[in-house]
């Protein structure tokens, strides 16, 4: 490797400007990224061994990874002599080590550190040249039987002649492993198709989104109004207001938003909104007049969510009117029973009876697991088929046990289907059930409704059960709330509570919580166990000791619950002292810290370990697999660069770079805990978290504990949670068109 023009003092041209060299060489590591990836400090050795600072808008590098760059010597005060990149591009590594990172990056399928090292402890910096030219010498190294020699040849034949196209998008700041992505999707067009368009990927390949592509099109020189940019990034405005809730948006707010958020023109936003409904991407819409005779707001959706949309409240209406269901059989079943309901109760019973459609909500402890009993009990006496589902694999595993009857998730339920990329019942193939009965309503989000219910036959009962007062849905809409105002559909809220005789004080402070008092916070006696602890902490870095100490010491000495399984911890946000993020590394170094004999792997900054608790972040329908679905990471394997999780009744096996749709799950947001409930849960509520501090969010927080309940904080922010019942607006016409079915 070769290094150019390497004098103490830098040339100047004729003229005065300074003359820009040339330097070659291998990362050493990376130093210093920005936030935004513009700016990057890393060490580089070049082919003599000595070691250089580099700086500049450099991205995607690695350590190993080969790079030449073109740019001036300078002298920083500070820091000393560094290189200051003005243009760079990616090459092959020419010494031992950078060939051993090299090719164990993951860019070569089946050759693993382990393998990469026995063929660099050979051949040296000769390596790929013994690759490319004279494979059948790897039959030197012990172990290599001619099978293994043939595998190896096959794999770095296919590798080079990829080659050249992982250089060319590593050149753009694309990672290794986004590099694999693309060449799966678009393989040798791979070129071709990110010169033309980038914003493509945002479309096809898994893990990319608008940031990445905008960046890669920033770096072939593509301007901010360029039309591809500015549908793509429309669609990416969409995309981040479903994230926050909203089905659709007024149209002038988001030429606004967008605008903003593309650092263009609101002529350019609003030219970006007409390509992308031109192309199928965003939809206008209006609806006639408000309820109060108002002429409605301009709105825009995505597509996907338009459609989502009018046919739920299309599919709703039907199965609503229907005068003919299979409900009504359960009338003629009515049997004894020893169970003394109160006139909520058998009100909730009853409706089954009446109406196609029907709702069930209320609080903890009121006894809505006792009427779906009920219900499910004269449904099988009436010798009707009965479905009972449930958004999570936690919610529906509580509600078979609770019914005595096999609950599935809806996903499940449904089947989802790979190959057609579909799932098996939909509006084709009905589901087979005369009852369906559905938990955790509060969950569904508007796409999620509309398979559901897209699957149901005509003359089917449908009972959906959930607590209106918990958080709406991850996804976007408030679809159980829509319902209960629509008047589509029988409500019965069941309001008087059981449990609170069992004297549990979880119950009786979240109920005062969701009616806007303080919960009972006085410490009982420390000889006495009770399931509600309040401690006092205003101090961040104190809190999250606290909270370590209670995990992994207090809590299971007292009470025995196991801190790897029994234990959650739930906070408002991701971010602080007492977010989930550093909550998580706090806590795996506590209940699963780096050992020897503890294989690991690492994602950018995250490292995973065997026996990791994990969180899927994204629906993977593929590996039937979905957002909240919480589980254990039960084996790696670095040869092939997979790793293995158990989920509730199911073992999932992933690539490295799948990763991506995981996370630590010692500690989650209290929104991603929905569905869920947890022996012992833990709550920090600081001023930090001020933004979060919501009545409905401490409130499902406190639902999800079923048998101890510890919040750690200051009294001034828990006050602040109760007395905030302000609701974040989410914008849908859902209800809208509900109301003029």
């Amino acid at each position: 490797m070769d290094e150019l023009n390497l004098n103490n003092s830098d040339v100047v041209k004729a003229g005065g400007s300074i003359l820009e060299h040339s330097l070659r060489g291998e990362v050493k590591n990376v130093v210093y990224t920005s936030d935004d990836e513009t700016y990057t400090v890393l060490k580089l050795i070049d082919s003599k061994g000595a070691e250089h600072v580099v700086v500049g808008p450099i991205t995607g590098a690695y350590a190993g990874q080969g790079i030449e760059l073109k740019g001036v010597w300078e002298n920083h005060r500070e820091h000393g002599r560094q290189f200051k990149t003005k243009t760079y591009k990616y090459i092959l590594p020419s010494t031992a080590d950078g060939i051993k990172r090299y090719l164990s990056s993951g860019l070569i399928h089946g050759v693993g550190p382990k393998l990469a090292e026995c063929i660099v402890n050979r051949f040296g910096d000769k390596t790929l040249e013994i690759l490319d030219n004279y494979s059948g010498r790897l039959e030197e190294i012990p172990g290599f039987g001619k099978k293994r020699v043939e595998m190896v040849r096959q794999t770095w034949l296919e590798h080079s002649n990829k080659r050249d196209i992982f250089i060319f998008l590593q050149s753009l700041g694309i990672s290794t492993a986004y590099a694999v992505r693309i060449y799966k999707v678009y393989g040798d067009k791979s070129p071709q198709v990110v010169r033309e368009n980038p914003y493509r990927l945002a479309e096809d390949v898994d893990g990319i989104g608008f940031i990445m592509s905008d960046k890669i099109g920033g770096s072939l020189g593509l301007k901010k109004t360029d039309d591809a940019r500015l549908a793509s990034g429309v669609l990416y405005s969409l995309n981040r207001l479903s994230e926050a809730g909203h089905v659709c948006y007024p149209e002038s707010e988001f030429i606004k938003n967008t605008a903003k958020l593309l650092d263009v023109e609101e002529t350019h936003a609003s030219r970006g909104l007409d390509i992308a409904v031109e192309k199928g991407f965003a939809v206008r819409d209006t609806l006639n007049e408000s309820d109060n005779g108002v002429l409605a707001q301009k709105m825009v959706y995505s597509a996907f969510l338009h459609s989502a949309e009018k046919e739920l409240a299309s599919i709703i209406g039907k199965i609503g009117g229907a005068q003919v269901h299979h409900g009504q059989k359960i009338r003629e079943a009515e049997t004894q029973t020893k169970i003394n309901f109160n006139p909520g109760q058998l009100e909730a019973v009853n409706s089954v009876c009446q109406h196609p459609i029907s709702i069930i909500t209320g609080g903890p402890g009121v006894g809505k697991t006792t009427v779906v009993g009920e219900i499910v009990r004269r449904a099988k006496i009436a010798k009707l088929r009965v479905y009972l589902a449930a958004p999570t694999g936690r919610a529906s595993k509580r509600l078979s046990e609770s019914c005595r009857s096999i609950a599935m998730t809806i996903h499940r339920m449904l089947k989802w289907e790979p190959a057609k990329r579909g799932f098996y019942y939909g509006a084709k193939i009905a589901l087979p059930c005369d009852l369906l009965i559905v938990d955790e309503v509060s969950m569904l989000d508007i796409p999620l409704a509309r398979y559901l219910f897209r699957s149901i036959a005509q003359g089917t009962t449908v009972v959906m059960v959930g607590d209106s007062d918990q958080l709406p849905s991850v996804g976007p809409g408030t679809f159980l709330a829509d319902m209960i105002r629509s008047g589509k559909s029988k409500v019965t809220h069941l309001t008087q509570i059981y449990r609170q005789k069992e004297g549990s004080r979880i119950i009786t402070n979240a109920h005062a919580v969701n009616s806007g008092r303080m919960p009972d916070i006085v410490p009982v006696p420390k000889n006495i166990l009770t399931d509600f602890y309040f401690i006092e902490q205003e101090d961040p870095e104190l809190a999250l000791k606290t909270i370590s100490e209670m995990v992994s010491d207090r809590i299971p000495k007292r009470f025995g619950f196991d801190p790897m399984r029994d234990i959650q911890v739930l906070s408002p946000m991701n971010r602080g002292t007492c977010g989930t993020f550093a909550l998580n590394k706090t806590l795996q170094a506590d209940l699963n810290p780096e050992d020897k004999h503890r294989l690991h792997f690492s994602l950018g900054e995250q490292i995973f370990r065997s026996g990791d608790r994990v969180l899927q972040t994204s629906n993977n329908y593929d590996k039937a697999v979905f957002n909240g679905d919480m589980g254990r990471i039960a084996g790696i394997d670095h040869h092939e660069k997979k790793f293995r999780v158990a989920f509730e009744g199911s073992t999932v096996d992933y690539d490295f770079i799948e990763a991506d749709q995981l996370a630590l799950a010692y500690a989650i947001t209290v929104h991603k805990s929905q569905g869920s409930e947890f022996p012992a849960v833990i709550i920090p509520l600081l001023s930090q978290h001020f933004m979060m501090l919501q009545r409905n969010l401490l409130y499902t927080g406190m639902t999800r504990a079923k048998k101890l309940l510890v919040i750690i904080g200051s009294k001034k922010s828990l006050s602040m949670a109760v007395n905030n019942a302000r609701m974040e607006t989410r914008f849908s016409m859902l209800l809208d068109r509900l109301k003029r079915i």
